[in-house]
């Protein structure tokens, strides 16, 4: 499936600048990685803000989804209006000799191919590799996303550039940098990353990176 048919991409092509805390999250964390909500506290807190779209991106991986979809599934069957959430995990890579966290979205959950990278902890080898991840993410049915370009060693417009070039679907175009307490991106290095995904034709995503008590900021 390519990533233009993927049926997440419909929903981040509505991304934007002011898109995240309230209406989208495709970015955060809870106790079973590194973070400090529990699962059934994190999809409590999405669904009273109001959240349309979320993903929770437990690094390696995806053992809060099951609480999840169960606690959104009883509050469905209610008649309740609740997020929607999709499949996320972030997986460490290695980019242009640079360590790099790809956002694995609306994959098929359990699947064979991200087994290996569901485990708590990054592959060692060739798995490594950001060719690898995508390729796995792919074969699950996701969307592979680079994750906060600009937090890297080498440059965001070099990584961008050489992960398109790899196959990736797209980048986490919004992101606060500086960590405010309340959740707002960072202008300058936001816009000029939102324009070189465009650019290349790729998916723009957002997210708090929540990994403390409050899904409105880091």
């Amino acid at each position: 499936m390519g990533s233009s048919k993927h049926p997440l991409a419909a929903v981040l092509e509505q991304v934007g600048p002011l898109s995240c805390p309230a209406d989208f999250n495709f970015h955060c964390h809870t106790v079973c990685s590194d973070g400090s909500l529990e699962p059934l506290e994190l999809i409590e807190q999405a669904s009273d803000r109001g959240l349309s779209h979320l993903a929770v991106t437990d690094h390696h991986s995806v053992l809060a989804h099951a609480p999840m979809h169960a606690w959104l599934k009883q509050r469905r069957d209610n008649g309740d209006k609740v997020p929607t959430l999709w499949s996320g995990m972030e997986i460490s890579c290695l980019l242009s000799g640079c360590l790099v966290h790809v956002l694995a979205l609306g994959f098929e959950l359990n699947h064979p191919a991200l087994q290996s990278y569901g485990r708590g902890d990054a592959p060692v080898g060739e798995a490594l590799r950001i060719e690898a991840v995508v390729s796995a993410i792919h074969r699950a049915g996701g969307l592979a996303v680079l994750a906060h370009p600009a937090r890297y060693r080498l440059g965001h417009a070099e990584l961008i550039a050489a992960a398109a070039d790899l196959g990736i679907d797209g980048g986490e175009a919004w992101y606060d940098y500086d960590m405010h307490p309340s959740w707002r991106p960072s202008p300058l290095i936001c816009e000029a990353i939102d324009s070189q995904l465009a650019d290349l034709g790729l998916l723009r995503t957002c997210g708090t990176d929540s990994h403390g008590m409050d899904l409105g900021g880091r």
